[in-house]
């Protein structure tokens, strides 16, 4: 490797640093702020770079935060991807259940980033919602469909089953403090809504 190539990956190498660093200041200051509470500064700031040099990663407050979201959105959907059609349907389900679960006790500022966006009308994510989540949800409600009609599991409105394990387990990172100073000191929240939500859905699935 001759000395410009050097250069060059080390270049890179730099540029990729500055990006995930301006990628986790964005997301601590949006998900504590929201999208319009957020500058520019502040990520800036948070990212230990000046202004201009974040604006030559990112054109803008908007080209952030989209890309941010845009990533989050893959992340959320990987669980409803892994629901196999050839699967046990409670034990597939009660599975995907637990992996959202387990996004929200992971990811939690990703999972208020995505909630503001949506409280907001979802002006940045329109597109993403009614394109690829919407093709998804669509497949997968159909899979739940067949289940139903089998009698492998009860007969529910699959988009809304969906819904429901959507706000049961995203609530955990949305409304962490509120669910942490409820149930006090000694309390593992993650834990309890495992075993919780393990049974309500066993019980709800039941044909």
């Amino acid at each position: 490797m001759n000395e410009d190539q050097q250069k060059q990956r080390a270049k890179t190498r730099i540029q990729q640093r500055n990006r995930e660093l301006i990628r986790e200041a964005a997301l601590n200051v949006f998900s504590q702020q929201g999208f319009r509470g957020a500058t520019l500064d502040q990520i800036a700031e948070r990212a230990g770079l000046s202004k201009p040099n974040l604006l030559y990663y990112f054109p803008s407050k908007e080209a952030i935060h989209l890309d941010l979201l845009s990533q989050l959105l893959d992340t959320w959907l990987d669980p409803l991807r892994a629901l196999d059609p050839a699967g046990d349907p409670k034990t597939e389900i009660l599975e995907y259940v637990r992996r959202k679960l387990d996004l929200s006790r992971d990811f939690p500022r990703e999972s208020r980033l995505f909630a503001n966006e949506i409280l907001q009308g979802a002006p940045r994510l329109t597109e993403l919602l009614g394109g690829k989540l919407k093709a998804l949800v669509d497949e997968k409600s159909e899979v739940l469909r067949q289940w139903a009609s089998e009698g492998r599991i009860a007969d529910l409105p699959p988009q809304h089953l969906i819904f429901a394990i959507w706000a049961l387990t995203q609530h955990y990172a949305d409304f962490e403090v509120q669910v942490r100073a409820v149930l006090g000191e000694g309390h593992d929240p993650y834990a309890e809504a495992h075993d919780f939500l393990d049974l309500l859905f066993t019980k709800l699935l039941t044909p």
